[in-house]
C-alpha cells in the first residue's frame, strides 16, 4: 500500500467524522464515566481497611480481601443470598409461565370482553406500588403469609407489563402455524407450549431478565412483609447489617459488591437478549 493510498483513506475517514458524532460520543463517554464511578468506588472500598475508607483514591494503597472473607463466613449473609436467589428465580418462572399464557390467550382467542380485559390489566400499570402495599399486607395477613416466602413473592407472580409484552409478541405469530397444529390434533396448551413459545424467545428472555433483576434488588415490600432475619432477602439483610455493624462502610460496600456480582453476570451474559427484546418490544408496540 502506497503512501498516497494511505493518505487518501485517512482523508476519507476524516470526512466521515462529523462534529455532531464527536459531541454525541463525548457526552456518552462522560455519562458512562459518571454512572460507573460509584460502582468502581464501591468495589474499591470493599478492598480497603477501616482506616482507608475515607481515602477517595479508587486504587487502594494496600488492597485486602479480609472484608470478603468476613462477610462470606457470616452465615446470615449466605442465607440472605439464598433467599434472594430463590425468590427471584421463583417469581421469574411464574412470570414467564402466567404472563405468556395470558398474553397468548388475549392475542390469539376471540371472546367477548377481550378488549376490556386487556385494558383492565394495563390500567394496573398506572397504580403506584405504594398504594398497593396496604391491600397486599391485609391479604397476606388474612392468608397467613406474613413472614413467609409466599408473602414475599405473591405480588410479583404475574405482572401487567409481562402480559402486555407477551401479547404484543404473540400477535406476530402467524395463525397458519397454529391452525396447522390444530388440524394435527394438538390441544391448545400444547400448541402454546410447543409452537407459539419457541417463536417468541426474545420476549421470554427479556421478560425473564427484567423480572429476575427487579426481584433481586427489591427492598420495599420484603422489608414490610418479613419480620424474622432468616427470611430477609439480600437488600433487606444488608440494611440491617449496616445498623448492626455501626456503619462500618467497608463491610457494607463488600456486601453490596457481592450482591451486585450476579446482576453484572446476568447482564454481561445476556445483554444481547436484553437489547433485542427491548428493540423488538418497541417495534411491536
Amino acid at each position: 500500500m502506497t503512501a498516497a493510498t494511505v493518505s487518501s483513506e485517512l482523508a476519507a475517514n476524516g470526512r466521515n467524522i462529523r462534529p455532531g458524532r464527536v459531541i454525541t460520543w463525548t457526552l456518552l463517554l462522560i455519562g458512562g464515566l459518571i454512572m460507573v464511578t460509584p460502582l468502581l468506588y464501591m468495589f474499591s472500598t470493599s478492598l480497603k481497611t477501616a482506616g482507608q475508607v475515607y481515602d477517595l483514591r479508587l486504587i487502594p494503597a494496600a488492597p485486602t480481601l479480609d472484608n470478603y472473607i468476613r462477610v462470606v463466613s457470616d452465615g446470615r449473609f449466605l442465607r440472605w443470598f439464598l433467599n434472594s436467589t430463590f425468590v427471584a428465580l421463583a417469581v421469574t418462572v411464574s412470570n414467564v409461565f402466567f404472563d405468556s399464557l395470558v398474553g397468548y390467550t388475549l392475542a390469539k382467542f376471540e371472546f367477548r370482553g377481550r378488549y376490556f380485559v386487556f385494558l383492565a390489566i394495563l390500567s394496573t400499570l398506572m397504580i403506584p406500588t405504594e398504594m398497593l402495599v396496604i391491600p397486599w399486607y391485609l391479604m397476606s395477613s388474612q392468608l397467613g403469609w406474613i413472614d413467609s416466602y409466599w408473602g414475599i413473592m405473591f405480588p410479583g407472580m404475574m405482572t401487567a407489563f409481562g402480559t402486555f409484552l407477551m401479547k404484543q409478541f404473540f400477535e406476530g405469530v402467524p395463525n397458519d402455524f397454529l391452525e396447522a397444529a390444530r388440524v394435527d390434533g394438538l390441544n391448545e396448551f400444547t400448541i402454546w407450549w410447543k409452537i407459539a413459545m419457541p417463536m417468541v424467545t426474545p420476549a421470554i428472555s427479556a421478560l425473564a431478565i427484567f423480572t429476575f433483576l427487579g426481584n433481586w434488588t427489591a427492598f420495599f415490600w420484603p422489608l414490610i412483609v418479613t419480620t424474622s432475619r432468616e427470611l430477609y432477602t439480600l437488600p433487606v439483610g444488608l440494611s440491617s447489617f449496616a445498623v448492626e455493624q455501626s456503619i462500618q462502610w467497608e463491610m457494607i460496600m463488600t456486601g453490596a459488591a457481592l450482591a451486585t456480582i450476579p446482576t453484572l453476570l446476568v447482564f454481561l451474559l445476556l445483554q444481547r437478549y436484553i437489547v433485542r427484546g427491548v428493540m423488538l418490544a418497541g417495534l411491536k408496540g
